[in-house]
């Protein structure tokens, strides 16, 4: 409102980039903690509350959607005094304001609450202009026409057109060009302004600190990288679940991701490491940023069962023709909710279903009355639990001192005299019309249970 200048970071609200919010955390001056009127304070809203809390920032709220008909705000202070906000309007620090962003309501008022903080916090966020620049990378991707470019939030110092550029001690490059949210090329770069810059010889990781070195002779210079290792940080081991002991192996799908930026990619493995289940699991072969080429739709191919997912990217033709002809599925996104419940169906058609046997009691052979192919007509003593018809049975024969498995069949029907029944109890005698290959034969035991099949369902931990 008086002409100041602000960054603003929106980090996406989605579960999914919570080292988004995270990471826009830590470069952060201000945090404003934006809580809708409707909804309330949600999982990640509590998520957020931490964040902030961790990184010791000052912050206001900004309670959206006030205009709906169903916006409850005192409900929501509640929900934030529970959850160890305690803003202003119930005597709490935090200043808060309403607003509504769909139809442009209190944004000044927000804009002003702003400054009033960083005011009141003058003395922790000042930066001096007068040094070589520091800032952090928050964006990166490669650029088809520009080549690696990253965008970078100067934190401390000036950064300069022709500055070498550093990090971790690397020489990454040199500042050939640089443009301001505007896309207009600027020459040099002040504290607390984000810019692309253009120059870098391999595209850093996001959340890497960047800075202008004071001997960039000195410095070791990163080795170049295929487009396809670019966010190696994120390893596969991360994101790869698959089991490989001998027992209870796991059932995997093969998943090749091609993302437009690390920040997404990011994201989407972090997803993928949410997938948890003693079955199936997903295991990333590749990973890359840019279009899906015919070297991505090789290792699915190599790789079976797998796919190919593409995150804001394209397929070249070359890579479409191939996979055509290798049958090998491309899938393309621009929600990421939407590929990971792709991914999520493709392991649940993966996952066999569960069988779960239930103990219902013992009997023992006690008689033979009738033989046929597969089915026998025996009378039976019930020695514990119940024999019920429908069950299954395993058969047990003593041989010599041990007793073994002999086989399994099913009960048809259970008769008390000649009145056929649905349960026989211990101590009751019974005929049983089993079915199954194994011929029975007196003094054989009889382990009945009930078997159920269960769907089972691969879940995201929440």
């Amino acid at each position: 409102p008086d002409g100041s200048k602000v960054t603003f970071i929106d980090t996406p609200g989605h579960e999914a980039f919570t080292v988004m919010r995270s990471r826009g955390a830590k470069v952060a001056d201000i945090a404003i903690l934006v809580v809708a009127a409707d909804d309330g304070v949600q999982p990640q809203t509590k998520e957020v509350i931490d964040i902030i809390h961790a990184a010791k920032l000052p912050f206001v709220v900004a309670m959206n959607k006030i205009d709906k008909p169903e916006a409850d705000p005192d409900r929501v202070l509640a929900q934030l005094g529970e959850a160890g906000v305690t803003t202003d309007a119930w005597g709490g620090s935090v200043p808060m304001v309403k607003i509504s962003a769909k139809k442009g309501e209190g944004i000044d008022d927000l804009l002003e609450t702003v400054l009033l903080v960083a005011e009141m916090n003058a003395d922790q966020i000042r930066a001096n202009p007068d040094r070589r620049a520091i800032g952090t990378v928050i964006e990166s991707h490669v650029d088809k026409g520009e080549g690696p470019v990253a965008t970078v939030l100067v934190q401390s110092g000036t950064l300069r057109r022709n500055d070498p550029i550093a990090i971790r001690s690397e020489f990454y490059g040199r500042v050939r060009a640089m443009r301001d949210w505007k896309g207009e090329l600027v020459d040099s770069v002040p504290p607390g302004m984000p810019v692309k810059i253009l120059g870098f010889r391999v595209a850093p990781s996001v959340g890497d600190i960047m800075e202008v070195p004071e001997d960039a002779g000195a410095l070791e210079k990163v080795k170049a990288k295929a487009v396809s290792q670019i966010g190696s940080q994120f390893t596969a081991t991360k994101a790869q679940v698959k089991q490989d002991d001998g027992a209870g192996k796991k059932a995997t799908l093969n998943v090749v991701i091609k993302a437009d930026v690390l920040g997404s990619l990011e994201a989407i493995l972090g997803m993928f490491e949410k997938i948890q289940h003693e079955a199936v699991g997903v295991e990333v072969i590749k990973k890359g940023l840019g279009n899906v080429v015919e070297t991505d739709v090789d290792a699915a191919y190599n790789a079976p069962p797998a796919v190919v997912y593409g995150f804001n990217t394209i397929a070249t033709p070359a890579a479409t023709v191939l996979a055509r002809d290798k049958g090998v599925e491309i899938k393309q996104y621009k929600i990421i909710y939407e590929l990971i419940d792709d991914a999520v169906a493709r392991l649940n058609a993966l996952l066999p279903p569960e069988v779960v046997r239930t103990a219902l009691g013992e009997a023992e052979v006690a008689a033979i009355f009738r033989t046929e192919r597969d089915r026998m007509v025996v009378g039976c003593k019930v020695k514990q639990g119940s024999v019920a018809k429908g069950a299954k049975v395993i058969v047990w024969r003593k041989e010599g001192e041990a007793e073994q498995p002999m086989g399994e069949g099913t009960v048809d029907s259970v008769q008390v005299g000649r009145e056929q029944v649905r349960d026989v109890y211990q101590g009751q005698e019974c005929g049983v019309s089993y079915h199954g290959k194994e011929k029975l034969q007196v003094g054989d035991r009889l382990e009945v249970f009930h078997e159920e099949t269960k769907v089972r369902r691969v879940e995201i931990q929440r």
